[in-house]
């Protein structure tokens, strides 16, 4: 197993690089007076809900709580989706006192930068109420990778705050701004100075001469959009804003401005006064999109470096399974190719054809058949161990066994110093090209061999398809291997871009990253691409292969498709070489 410290456990740090700075992430901690069974429902709930809008799987019922007093459980793991995984554990608080208890959901998301990441986590000691913390953060594909300053508030933030009645000590944590009256004042000012108040509070007053509703909506509602979870939310009308004002008078916020309210406010101190800033009116309306981004650092920058509660804290490590080796493909996917089955029909037709070729073939070995092993990505002999990462998969006979730490893959599938074409060079058929497919141990052929293998009656390319072909698997295989150690700097279509030095390079405008929206909806054309895949990738077998090379030009070219399954099971699943699927250019 491998440990990895939970980000709702770990200081604050510097976020990964983004195009102005480290980016910044959003981490929410509230508490609820609901029991600790009822609060994490909601959050799976929410989260569940979230997915489906995603358009990813909803993930299955959880597992029933353990006993009291166990050790903290491997962390179940789901694929819900193309590179989309759930970590799912729960048990005991590390520490004294015993009693308390935690449940968390980690949920593993693609991002055209890298992989964004959500965290929920819902702990509740022997006493005291149900705390909650939620928190997405940014994993960039690379040094070189730009990423967004900061990491927009979740929709699942938004969605369980008025679901859990969350609050913050004395103060309430809404989604969205509050219209404050006279006679709400009095609490306001009492939240302000109570010690156990660990968000800030933004409070917004309204121009003279404008109504409360209009500007609330015009103004306040989208300048405080990326403060839900961060901090306390509210609009006083104008009878509140001279009721406060006089309250706090060190402290008074007027004239249409915006003020954030730190923790622990003196209302005696003029010195103290001076600690929470204030945004002008003047300021929010010349670029209400810079005042927005202005008015949400401090209260970001107080989420990201606050200690965590006592209860929090408590949370265990997430213990994650390491990846176990994928359960044998369907028998067809590994069939041995018959090399000379194809020579032997074609000799017969055109005999004069292979007259040249008989003493050449005389003296050079066999095609030998695809190695088991090769194909299903399991060992074949020493030095050929599966490499996989962060899924895990059955094996055979279901029990699931441990792998060795991944190492860097040999680069078997290269270039080689020999014959321009043929067994030791580049193949220049698609039969000697699938005989050879065991030369790149991260790629897994999944397909039926006949579409590929049809193409030797096309004549009219010459070697060059599979010329081409050979050259992309390459360039896959070198990408598999950097990708597996967190080294590729994006996707295959970006490893194309910007190909490392020493590496083949494929063309970038033949590496296409997936399919047109037509053919996504499009069940016909759509069903083409289910193509298929281990059982421990998707439960179905059956994965949506978007992702393509192009292998020459025109309506009949053909292509292959893949499933980039690097950040899952560590390999690439190859599950179509063949003419070119349906869609609006075909016949």
């Amino acid at each position: 197993m491998t440990a990895e410290r939970s980000s709702s456990s770990l200081p604050a740090q510097a976020g990964p690089s983004g195009p102005g700075g480290p980016t910044t992430p959003y981490r929410m901690t509230v508490t609820t007076a609901l029991p600790h069974a009822d609060a994490l429902a909601l959050a799976d709930q929410c989260l569940a809900t979230w997915l489906k809008q995603e358009w990813h799987e909803e993930p299955p019922p959880p597992e029933p709580a353990a006993a009291p007093g166990a050790d903290a459980p491997l962390a179940e793991r789901f694929r819900l989706g193309e590179r989309v995984l759930l970590d799912r554990d729960g048990g005991p608080l590390d520490g004294p006192p015993p009693g308390g208890r935690y449940d968390r959901r980690r949920v593993r998301t693609p991002a055209p930068h890298g992989a964004d990441r959500l965290t929920l986590t819902v702990a509740t000691g022997p006493t005291g109420p149900t705390w909650l913390r939620l928190e997405a953060t940014t994993q960039p594909a690379g040094s070189g990778v730009r990423t967004p300053g900061r990491v927009p508030v979740p929709e699942v933030a938004r969605a369980l705050l008025p679901l859990l009645d969350a609050s913050d000590g004395p103060a309430a944590v809404p989604a969205a701004p509050r219209v404050l009256t006279a006679s709400g004042v009095d609490r306001l000012v009492d939240e302000l100075c109570d010690p156990d108040r660990r968000m800030p509070t933004v409070v917004a007053s309204v121009p003279a001469g404008l109504g409360t509703g209009q500007w609330l909506a015009d103004v306040v509602g989208p300048l405080c959009d990326q403060l839900p979870g961060l901090a306390g939310l509210y609009v006083l009308d104008p009878d509140a804003r001279t009721r406060f004002n006089v309250a706090l008078e060190y402290h008074a916020v007027y004239g249409g401005a915006v003020r954030t309210y730190l923790p622990e406010v003196d209302p005696a101190s003029r010195r103290d006064g001076r600690r929470h800033p204030v945004l002008a009116r003047s300021r929010i309306e010349e670029d209400p999109r810079r005042a927005a981004a202005l008015l949400s650092r401090e209260p970001r920058r107080l989420a990201a470096e606050r200690p965590l509660p006592p209860v929090l804290a408590g949370v265990p490590a997430l213990r994650v399974p390491r990846s176990a080796p994928a359960a044998p493909p369907d028998p067809a996917w590994a069939a041995p190719v018959p090399a000379h089955g194809r020579e032997e029909r074609e000799r017969a037709a055109h005999p004069g054809r292979h007259e040249g070729r008989r003493e050449h073939h005389r003296e050079r070995p066999k095609s030998k058949a695809l190695p088991t092993g090769a194909a299903t990505g399991r060992a074949t002999g020493p030095g050929q161990a599966r490499v996989s990462v962060g899924r895990l998969c059955a094996a055979p006979g279901g029990a699931g066994t441990a792998t060795a730490p991944i190492a860097p893959a040999r680069r078997t599938g290269r270039r080689r110093a020999g014959p321009p074409g043929g067994r030791g060079g580049v193949p220049l058929t698609f039969t000697e090209l699938m005989a050879r497919l065991g030369e790149f141990p991260l790629l897994t052929f999944t397909g039926d061999q006949k579409a590929a293998l049809a193409l030797d009656e096309l004549r009219c390319a010459g070697g060059g398809w599979a010329r081409l072909t050979w050259d992309g698997l390459t360039a896959l295989q070198e990408y598999a291997e950097a990708a597996v150690r967190g080294q590729a700097g994006g996707d295959f279509k970006q490893w194309c871009e910007r190909t490392p030095v020493g590496c083949h390079r494929f063309p970038p405008r033949k590496a296409v990253r997936g399919e047109s929206r037509t053919v996504h909806s499009h069940a016909k054309w759509k069903r083409e691409r289910m193509l298929p895949v281990p059982e421990c990738v998707d439960a179905s077998r059956r994965a949506f292969m978007g992702a393509h090379l192009r292998i020459g030009g025109g309506r009949t070219a053909p292509r292959l498709h893949y499933l980039d399954d690097c950040s899952g099971s560590g390999r690439i699943y190859v599950g179509y070489i063949g003419l070119h699927l349906t869609n609006t250019r075909t016949n």
